[in-house]
Order: C-alpha cells, then structure tokens, then sequence
C-alpha cells in the first residue's frame, strides 16, 4: 500500500516538469527582454518605454491565461447522472456483461444522453461509476471523468475541458502574440549582434537566444492555436477530431455543430467584452449540448429542450434566454418516418 502511495506521488511530481520547464523559459525571456535588450542595449528612451508597455500587456495577459488553464479544476459529472441505488447495486451484482447494458439502457432513457460506444453501448464509467454525459471522457492522469473533455496537457498538467478551454485557447492565443513581440522588437539587435554592428557585451547571449527561442515558440504554438480555432469552428474537441461521436443512428463528425457563429459563442458567450478575458463566459452546463440533428422520441425532445431553457410545441417559435441572459429563438419541427422521429433543433438569435 505504502509503495504503491509513493510511486502516486512521484508521479504526480514529475507531472510538474513540463509546468516548470515552461515557466522557466517564460521568466528568463522575460529577464532578457526587460533588463538585457531594453535596459542594456536599446538606447532611445522613447523606444525602450513603448516596447516595454506592448511587452507587458500581452506578458500579463499570457500568463494570466496560462495559470488560469493550470489551476482550474476539471468539471466532472453531476451526481445526477449516477446509478439511482436499487439499479446500482443490481449493477454490480450481475456478472454478465449484456444485462448490465439493459439495466443502463433503462436508466439512460430518463437522461439527456445521445452518444453511444463504438459497439452502440451506453457510455459508462466503471471508475467514476456515472454514466457519461455527451462528449464526456475519462482522464486516467486526472482519474476523473471531464466534461466536454478536449485532452491532458501536460505543459498545464491539466486536463483541458469545459471548464478551461476558453482559457487554454487564450494561452495558445497570447502566446503566439507574446512570442511574436519579441521577435519582431528583438530582431534588429539580433541582426547587429551577429554581423558585428554592436559591441560585445553580456546582453549579446541573451539577445541572439531571445530571438531564436522566441521563433522557435511562435511556429509552434501558432500551428496549435491555428488548429484549435478550427475545431472551434467546427463544434469538435480533439478527442471528436481524432474520431467522430456516435450519436444513436451512427457516427456524425458534425453532430454538434450549430455554425461558426454558434460555435464560437457556446465557447466564449455572448458578451463580447469578455471574449479577450480569461473568465468563463460559455454557454451551457457541460451536460447536454444542442446537436445538429438528434434522433429522439417526442418525449425526450421535451425533456432536452426544456434542460437548454426552452418549452417546444411543434412547429411554433419560442423566446427564451440562454443561461447567461441572452433572449434567442428557438425552432422545433418534426418529421416522422417508419423508424422513429427526427426532431431538428435550431437556434437563432433575437
């Protein structure tokens, strides 16, 4: 028992290394560029004041999302969506694996659940013993189950999810930003460095690596952050990029996808002045999500639509708020085939 403790906390320890690692480049940069190029080697003061104010509004910025990533904790499942007692324990006393399916099968009709396994098994937890809400994913670093759970990063030693994702794109966002001041403010001096134009002096090391670490990190982080503003586009997280969410009917690369702007605003909200900022301003509640086109029963149509605020009647148009107090539209029609029923959701804003 003790070992197995110990080895935990090595684990968790070593978890940090990246974190560190990290946070040290970003505070020798920050060395370099404040005390060696603007204190030591520029000598215009107008030039030295109007570089160090850019630098450290987008410094601030950056590290303010980059921590906020760190320390948010993941957003786990309610405790709604556990087991009721009864069909828990009778879970865990039966042994074969296609009774247990039946037994979820009946619980899941009662809850906001849609996505299904690859084998068209409802998604349950054996570690967490909850049944997955949509999108929602196990993280064995974390040991937990994630809301809308994008991936573990390791260079914020955290998982990164509904809770935190607005921040981490942020983080990726200044990043690039922050990287690319120094570049573009450390090039000139690198030039003269390296062809001799300015004396030798203590400052030269720091700018000539400056320059080449701060490229080095804008390529970098600038393809991450380009990818990700694609899956934003697209309503996917990494895990749905690498393959697609099987809904009932089957899998659907798009089944969450309302359009760019819908997209972007169940991330960053409706508040356009909170968009620049590493607050959580999204929509929803990480539980249920609004998709595309869902296959449900009438019955649960209602209940879906009632969770995200809103009281369909067939056909007919309804005002309501969103969570954050926005009015938009919401428009549900039917058809019906042999199968089943295709209730289509849309919204529109007011």
């Amino acid at each position: 028992m003790a070992p197995s403790y110990v080895v935990k906390s090595c684990k968790k320890l070593l978890n940090w290394i990246p974190v560190v690692f990290i946070n040290l480049v970003v505070f020798w940069s920050y060395y370099a560029y404040v005390v060696e190029l603007c204190v030591y080697t520029i000598p215009n003061d107008a030039e030295r004041i109007s570089y160090l104010v850019v630098f450290h509004v987008f410094f601030f910025l950056f590290i303010w999302s980059y921590w906020k990533t760190i320390l948010s904790t993941p957003a786990c499942p309610s405790n709604s969506f556990g087991l009721p007692k009864a069909e828990k324990e009778q879970y865990e006393r039966e042994q074969r694996p296609e009774v247990q399916q039946e037994l979820l099968k009946k619980v899941v009709l009662e809850m906001p659940v849609y996505t299904r396994t690859a084998g068209g098994a409802v998604r349950y937890c054996d570690f967490c013993q909850v049944i997955k809400p949509d999108r929602c994913h196990h993280c064995s670093t974390c040991e937990t189950c994630v809301l809308k759970m994008d991936h573990h990063c390791p260079w914020v030693n955290n998982c990164v999810g509904f809770s935190n994702y607005k921040f981490f794109v942020l983080f990726l966002g200044y990043g690039s930003i922050y990287c690319l001041v120094i570049s573009a403010t450390v090039v000139q001096y690198f030039i003269k460095f390296w062809t001799k134009k300015l004396t030798d002096t203590h400052a030269k090391f720091h700018i000539l690596f400056l320059f080449l670490v701060a490229a080095m990190f804008f390529i970098s982080i600038l393809c991450l952050f380009s990818y990700h503003l694609w899956l934003i586009g697209q309503n996917r997280t990494t895990n749905e990029a690498m393959r697609a969410p099987i809904f009932r009917n089957g899998p659907d690369k798009n089944g969450f996808s309302l359009g760019f702007s819908r997209n972007f605003a169940e991330l960053f909200g409706d508040r356009k002045i909170l968009w620049l900022f590493p607050v959580f301003s999204g929509l929803g509640d990480g539980h249920t999500f609004v998709t595309r086109l869902v296959h449900i029963d009438p019955e649960q149509a209602n209940q879906i639509l009632q969770q995200n605020g809103k009281i369909p009647v067939d056909g007919e148009n309804h005002a309501s708020l969103l969570d954050n107090g926005v009015p938009h539209t919401v428009v549900v029609t039917s058809e019906k085939s042999v199968a089943d029923q295709i209730v289509s959701v849309t919204m529109e804003s007011v």
